[in-house]
């Protein structure tokens, strides 16, 4: 059985969405093995993005790019700058604001291709690009465009793992194996 981890952010948690989304996992047919809040320090969340590495901060400072060229603005009139290095940290520097705004609850899933059902059920990174029927079509408007413009982190509700070998990362950074759970659900039982 695959796991994956799902983190609802901050926004997320504050919009009142923890049952909804823990709802909708469970009616999918996942089980949850592991379950925390956590409000994340700085270390967490550069462990767990990888934001000291170079290759990241140059593919969110060329996404941004992409996304003003996409929109037909100016980078460098907006933003102050059209170096990909520079807007990679300040991206950055957006998206631990937003993370560290308030708690999130962290939830580590178990079942048959959970980490594809988790996508499938999240719906895309920018809610702007989500169709309803998913957690980020049904309760988010937010788009990169939007969130550049207003210089903070795109408020997506929750973060998903991408692959298997994301989700097998992310949950020795979010729990310790004392707090993953084995236990049969009433439909294993059978």
């Amino acid at each position: 059985m695959e796991q994956t981890v799902i983190l609802i952010k901050p926004d997320g948690i504050k919009r009142g969405l923890i049952g909804e989304i823990v709802h909708r996992i469970e009616r999918m047919g996942l089980k949850i093995v592991g379950m925390k809040m956590v409000w994340p320090t700085e270390e967490l969340l550069h462990q767990h993005y990888g934001i000291n590495k170079e290759s990241t901060i140059l593919r969110l400072g060329n996404k941004t790019l992409t996304t003003y060229q996409k929109y037909g603005k100016d980078a460098k009139k907006e933003l102050g700058s059209d170096d990909p290095h520079k807007l990679g940290k300040m991206v950055i520097k957006w998206l631990l604001d937003y993370v560290q705004s308030g708690p999130i609850l962290a939830i580590l899933v178990e079942g048959r291709h959970a980490v594809e059902n988790v996508i499938a059920l999240a719906g895309p990174t920018m809610p702007v690009s989500a169709s309803p029927g998913t957690i980020r079509g049904d309760y988010s408007t937010d788009s990169a465009a939007y969130a550049n413009a207003e210089q903070r982190g795109v408020t997506n509700l929750i973060h998903i793992s991408g692959s298997i070998e994301e989700a097998n990362f992310e949950k020795t950074v979010w729990f310790q194996p004392s707090e993953i759970f084995k236990y049969k659900r009433a439909d294993e039982l059978v």
